[in-house]
């Protein structure tokens, strides 16, 4: 990866996840040269500890400017291949590093296995408690400054309109631009993926907690 200072925290975060009870299978970098970018994709199994959920998905995302920044701000790395570029280091731009969360719903578990006189039920069914679900995942993170969103997509049958994808998705983002040394990004990442595993729990035996699927 040509991002050293992003891979070191990409270290960091396999190192703080190998510590913990957590069922990883799949943790990869990538990187696209074309839009500047790099990140980090960790899919974790959850089947077997919930009843509704099948994964959550921890995307981390970074960019060249962003490298490039932070290559010129901390101690010790001066001789980083991006300080060279002159299109990078022109760029005014606040290091960050945004996170996107997942969760995959089992739509199997979350809806009716048929529907009703009315073409629309299972999906009503499921707006309800997604709606139940909601509700406590904002109450949960109104001191976070971030976006939490549905998507779903739909398909149809001899019984109605169904589910076929349940996502809960939320947009986190760690700013790392007051930071001076490589250490600091890292004890301060540590204790940021601490808070968004925790946070992610607990949204996980929200969501669990609230499906609610009534027989047709």
């Amino acid at each position: 990866m040509q991002y050293p200072i992003f891979q070191s925290v990409v270290n960091k975060i396999n190192g703080s996840l190998n510590k913990r009870n957590i069922n990883v299978v799949k943790f990869k970098t990538w990187e696209e040269s074309k839009i500047n970018a790099a990140g980090l994709e960790i899919l974790i199994d959850l089947k077997d500890s919930t009843n509704h959920l099948t994964h959550l998905s921890i995307n981390f995302d970074w960019d060249s400017f962003r490298e490039a920044a932070m290559a010129n701000k901390l101690d010790g790395t001066g001789d980083h291949p991006m300080l060279k570029s002159k299109r990078l280091m022109e760029a005014n731009v606040v290091p960050s590093i945004d996170i996107e969360l997942v969760w995959h719903f089992d739509v199997q578990r979350c809806q009716p296995e048929t529907g009703t006189d009315d073409d629309n039920y299972r999906i009503q069914m499921a707006s309800e408690w997604m709606d139940r679900a909601s509700k406590k995942v904002n109450e949960l993170l109104i001191s976070d400054d971030i976006i939490t969103r549905w998507h779903i997509e739909i398909d149809g049958d001899e019984y109605g309109k169904y589910l076929t994808a349940i996502n809960l998705l939320s947009y986190f983002q760690f700013s790392i631009g007051n930071l001076d040394s490589l250490n600091e990004v890292h004890n301060y990442i540590g204790r940021k993926l601490t808070h968004l595993l925790y946070k992610a729990n607990k949204i996980i035996k929200i969501a669990d907690s609230s499906v609610v699927v009534n027989a047709a």
